[in-house]
């Protein structure tokens, strides 16, 4: 987009697949660097100085990059906007969800993170992100060495600004959908229910299963996605009988989209804090509704009865009677999608983006 618009667009990005080359006792190396890792460092401090920047929009320093790269814009005397895609500088996890429900008792200690073992199922590891985490918080880093905070919905800022970010700092902009899916001329009113997203416990696709189990006609439901609950899923899914129940498998983004375009409607049953939600917004881009959990982010973005259905998290019977309903009321759902896509085109297209990023670039510079 910024390339598009005219900008020359500089990338540095790290792999977190490089943490696999780390073995014995070099894993502490790579504890340290978690905490500041001074190669990348001086590495950004030369880029800077080479390229003479106007500004440097920070996506994810977690874990090659580290919080270091602040230091260096900082020395260089370059704004810094770094966007908050999950809850990482509030809890270890990034999610704010523990043992099947939300979890927000890092925002109190990042001592109960460590004793939970939040991050990656591992004291040690959670130690060392709570350990990270701590220290820049103590030198307070993301409060002077960063200009501004973009927050994907006004949700997420609210959460930001509770665990302590400064909030006339933080600003909302959502992501987008580009290119355009164009969603055509409506035929039908859709094959199926459809869920998109990674299978891991957050998502709550177990509720989607539960819920099937106590629906009273027979609707088809396609699963689009991979993760750790695939298999376990597959396998409740045989053994329940649910033969209306199809997993799909991770997909390429076009063949996503047209898995999208043929429902009648999208299912997003997630029992987190979600921070945005793309699933939503292309369901809304391709004109279709979305019943979503009345919770997080999710009801932000759907405007229950407009755009989609809310349901109470985690309850499958709420979810079945919304579900019935839907199927059973194609023309109230196909206006849903009208106006889902109207709202695509007024906030989650790349022309409505452009300015909001502009806006929060210029206070960035004069912030600087």
């Amino acid at each position: 987009m910024l390339e598009h618009a005219g900008h020359q667009v500089i990338a540095y990005c790290r792999t977190n697949w490089d943490v696999n080359s780390y073995h014995g006792l070099r894993r502490l190396s790579l504890a340290k660097r978690t905490v500041w890792a001074s190669d990348t460092r001086q590495e950004i401090l030369r880029l800077l100085q080479q390229e003479k920047p106007d500004l440097v929009h920070v996506h994810n320093t977690f874990v090659m990059v580290s919080p270091s790269i602040y230091s260096a814009c900082c020395e260089a005397k370059v704004p810094v906007v770094q966007t908050l895609h999950n809850y990482r500088l509030l809890c270890p996890a990034a999610t704010f969800f523990r043992d099947g429900k939300v979890c927000e008792e890092c925002t109190i200690s990042l001592s109960r993170g460590i004793k939970h073992a939040c991050y990656h199922r591992s004291y040690s590891a959670s130690a060392v992100v709570a350990l990270m985490l701590a220290s820049h918080r103590l030198r307070d880093t993301w409060k002077n060495e960063v200009s501004c905070f973009v927050a994907l919905t006004q949700f997420a800022r609210d959460k930001f600004v509770e665990g302590g970010l400064p909030g006339e700092k933080i600003f909302v902009k959502p992501n987008f959908v580009d290119p355009d899916p164009d969603p055509g001329a409506r035929t039908g009113d859709g094959e199926y229910a459809l869920f998109v997203g990674r299978l891991s416990p957050e998502k709550g696709v177990k509720t989607i299963l539960a819920a099937w189990k106590r629906l009273r006609v027979p609707i088809r439901m396609l699963i689009v996605g991979g993760g750790p609950e695939q298999r376990e899923l597959e396998a409740q899914v045989a053994r329940d009988g649910l033969s209306n129940i199809r997993f799909q498998g991770q997909l390429p983004r076009d063949q996503t989209l047209a898995a999208i375009k043929k429902a009648q409607f999208v299912i997003i049953p997630s029992e987190w804090y979600e921070t945005f939600c793309m699933a939503i917004v292309e369901a809304f881009a391709c004109s279709k509704a979305v019943i979503c959990s009345r919770m997080g982010a999710m009801q932000e973005l759907v405007a229950d009865g407009r755009t989609g259905l809310h349901f109470t998290p985690g309850d499958p019977d709420d979810l079945a009677q919304k579900v019935e309903w839907a199927w059973n009321h194609p023309e109230e759902v196909r206006d849903m999608g009208t106006a889902a896509r109207q709202e695509y085109e007024s906030k989650y297209t790349a022309r409505s983006n452009y300015p909001i990023l502009m806006e929060i670039y210029k206070r960035a510079a004069n912030a600087a």
